[in-house]
């Protein structure tokens, strides 16, 4: 079992950067595919990134392609989430998730872990 805790969220203006991180419990860390959700008042929780264990491979949400980067340091049990070109419609609850059901791929769905979240606001 993994334990995961983010950290990172704030408050920032539209257009600006904020950088979250997901520190994982065990020694096990590179053996989970990990991934970023968030979840926006009155609306489902949608994935937003992913990474595969060795970190080679990723996939984002058409929605932030090109302005969010995932990646990983199994050495520190982490992963970030590089959040850039922020605008009002990414406010939400971000959820860092982990999964080890498969091998070195990105997932979606069937995440078995998740940490609480962190709170991600910005102002238009």
């Amino acid at each position: 079992q993994v334990q995961l805790v983010e950290s990172g969220g704030g408050l920032v203006q539209a257009g600006g950067s904020l950088r979250l991180s997901c520190a994982a419990s065990g020694r096990t860390f590179s053996s989970y595919a990990m991934g970023w959700f968030r979840q926006a008042p009155g609306k489902e929780r949608e994935f937003v990134a992913g990474i595969s264990r060795s970190g080679g491979n990723t996939d984002y949400a058409d929605s932030v392609k090109g302005r969010f980067t995932i990646s990983r340091d199994n050495a520190k049990n982490t992963v970030y989430l590089q959040m850039n070109s922020l605008e009002p419609e990414d406010t939400a609850v971000y959820y860092c998730a982990a999964d080890r059901k498969y091998s070195d791929v990105v997932i979606r769905y069937g995440y078995d872990y998740w940490g609480q979240g962190t709170q991600v606001t910005v102002s238009s």
